[in-house]
């Protein structure tokens, strides 16, 4: 972890680094997945990701293999991980009275840029996930900029996996390092936008409008909850829209399965192959083309 006072445009708090996907944009990618997010989805997968840590202490104590101190930062409190001590047991998860997670690493752009460095002759590219990783927006324009200004970098597709709640103008700050982006359209009514997320979908369609205008939505994903997401409801109105989409961009349908949630989503049903099969085929049905199937489906679980 870094002991500089943190500065948002030369470091971020990482939850994860996936050194290999292929599943997070074009070709073999390194995923760089940041803490923090500003909707609060009922069905994430990942609700650990959602908050960052305040810090409190109270996961110290709870901790079975001692891998967690707190430490002052200039005048700021920081609890620290050690990743050598910690056996992935997430007491610290269930403890925390945040929902938080105190295993996050904050790492600068030197750090983050040698480690896609020793990767770079096996990845197509890199793409910045979360959370939210818009939150953290200077720091992924620093990133996307000195990978686009490195010669022996510069080969490497930069790509951001998000909500979509990016406002028009941190796209237009974003755009010059941009290669492409994917964003969630996680409903389509707002009123079942706002059940699932806690937050509107305006901003949403606005993303997605403005970025297939400037050539850079690589994919919409819907994912299918049966009975809470309204695709099928609004299939004529969702199909018309995904239509007007660029002829490159992706359409990905996934799939809802109870790995990982909590809280009421785990009583909603899980979305079968059938399912996903139906709204595929509801879609190709009104010209909408380019759409990509899960490779895997989970079955539920209890």
């Amino acid at each position: 972890m870094s002991k500089r006072p943190f500065v948002m445009s030369r470091e971020a708090i990482v939850s994860q680094i996936l050194p290999f996907s292929c599943v997070d944009g074009p070709g073999s990618r390194l995923v760089i997945f940041l803490q923090g997010c500003n909707y609060q989805c009922k069905n994430c997968h990942n609700p650990y990701t959602i908050n960052v840590c305040d810090a409190c202490g109270d996961c110290i104590a709870h901790c079975p293999q001692q891998a967690l101190k707190h430490v002052k930062i200039g005048t700021k409190d920081h609890i620290v991980w050690d990743k050598n001590l910690c056996t992935q047991c997430d007491t610290c998860l269930s403890i925390c009275p945040k929902q938080s997670s105190p295993k996050t690493t904050t790492y600068s752009i030197e750090q983050l840029v040698a480690i896609i460095d020793a990767q770079r002759h096996v990845i197509n590219g890199i793409t910045v996930s979360g959370g939210e990783a818009s939150l953290q927006l200077p720091f992924v324009i620093n990133l996307f900029k000195t990978i686009k200004s490195t010669a022996h970098l510069a080969h490497l597709s930069c790509m951001i996996d998000t909500n979509g709640s990016l406002s028009i103008t941190g796209w237009h700050r974003l755009l010059p390092y941009l290669d492409g982006a994917m964003v969630d359209l996680k409903a389509w009514q707002q009123d079942t936008h706002r059940y699932i997320t806690a937050r509107d979908n305006h901003k949403v369609f606005q993303s997605i409008t403005w970025l297939a205008a400037q050539q850079k939505l690589y994919e919409v994903r819907l994912l299918s909850i049966p009975t809470i997401t309204d695709y099928d409801s609004e299939i004529d109105a969702l199909a018309n829209y995904l239509r007007q989409l660029p002829s490159t961009t992706q359409i990905k349908l996934n799939a809802f399965h109870h790995h990982g949630v909590e809280g009421v989503a785990v009583q909603w049903p899980a979305c079968t192959q059938d399912d996903i099969e139906l709204l595929a085929s509801q879609l190709i049905q009104r010209s909408v083309n380019n759409i990509t199937l899960p490779t895997i489906y989970l079955n539920e679980v209890k």
